[in-house]
């Protein structure tokens, strides 16, 4: 296969993902709406897609820099390291859509970007010298980030909660919620915003990856078309939908209302756009569960599922390395079997 070709493929691979990553993640853009009953699935996932493509035109690609040369040493990237890392995302995305778990698809294309970057360099220099295809680079920032995102989240919804409760404390429930029907359509549009702003600039990121390692670009520079086509594959994905994580997310881990589904959306937008402002990738699926646990608990402990939420966080704990595993066996695959 000519290397045009190749990257052809492995850029129709990352688009792929990206859709993918459109599906597994609507849950988190319409959980709360639909869970709430102030729009339909349907309507729910159009308002979701929308926003998600808007974002193209809102937001640099900070994001996509990180990364693309944020976690591995980029001088020993390949375009069949790219393909195999693809591999290991997607994998583990479908095994925990399957399973209805809200994972993070950021974190398996970190994962499995990692992974693949290890293999490659351990098959050529000995598996002792796996850790040499990685860099420090942002790992530290995006791995408290793991824990950042829904603290966060969770703080600021449960904040929200207060203020909220306060400001309407001479109402009744059934007029708040008259409110809050109106205003959840504002913060479900920021949540898909910040959605489409964090995830989509992964995707961009690795593309552009693909450009540079296979020579068709000398600088890491996101091309339009690149920025364009990752946002149209990941609102195409939201419009497919995630009702298995929907049901997790919207339903099993607490019960919503419409006020309590407006402060968990924009608890969770707070948290996702300031990690797209400081340049990192950033879990959605972690920053509207803790936001999310933060609206539930504000009335009483026992509100969350919190056997749901123990299994939703090694969940979690498990994707990065799970995702690493699985593309580090893809690109062996690849290695023995077309020489990669």
């Amino acid at each position: 296969m000519t290397t045009f070709w190749l990257a052809v493929l492995i850029i129709a691979i990352a688009l792929v993902f990206d859709y993918i990553n459109g599906f597994h993640d609507a849950a988190n853009s319409i959980a709360t709406i639909v869970a709430t009953r102030v729009l339909t699935p349907f309507q729910a996932v159009l308002w979701a897609a929308f926003f998600n493509f808007v974002a193209a035109f809102l937001f640099g690609t900070a994001v996509a820099s990180t990364v693309g040369k944020g976690f591995v040493n980029v001088s020993l990237v390949t375009p069949y390291v790219i393909m195999a890392g693809l591999a290991g995302a997607i994998i583990w995305d479908l095994i925990t859509w399957w399973l209805g778990l809200p994972t993070s698809s950021s974190h398996a294309l970190i994962g499995g970007y990692a992974g693949a970057a290890m293999a490659h360099v351990g098959l050529t220099r000995g598996l002792s010298h796996g850790f040499e295809g990685l860099i420090w680079g942002q790992w530290p920032k995006t791995l408290l980030f793991i824990l950042a995102a829904p603290l966060i989240g969770l703080i600021s919804a449960y904040m929200l909660m207060v203020a909220v409760y306060w400001l309407f404390r001479n109402s009744s429930p059934s007029k708040m919620d008259f409110y809050f029907r109106k205003l959840q359509l504002l913060s479900a549009a920021a949540f898909s915003l910040s959605h489409g702003a964090n995830d989509a600039q992964k995707t961009m990121g690795i593309i552009t990856g693909v450009l540079v390692a296979s020579g068709f670009q000398k600088t890491f520079q996101v091309p339009i078309w690149v920025i364009l086509a990752a946002h149209a594959a990941i609102a195409l994905g939201t419009l497919s939908g995630g009702w298995r994580i929907v049901h997790t997310m919207g339903a099993r881990l607490t019960r919503l209302k419409p006020r309590s589904g407006f402060c968990a959306e924009t608890g969770a937008a707070i948290a996702v756009l300031l990690a797209t402002h400081l340049g990192l990738p950033v879990s959605t699926t972690h920053a509207i569960a803790g936001a999310i646990t933060g609206v539930g608990s504000i009335q009483r402990m026992k509100a969350v599922r919190w056997g749901i939420a123990t299994n939703i966080v090694w969940a979690w704990v498990m994707t990065i390395p799970a995702a690493a595993a699985i593309a580090w066996v893809s690109f062996c695959l690849l290695h023995f079997v077309i020489g990669a």
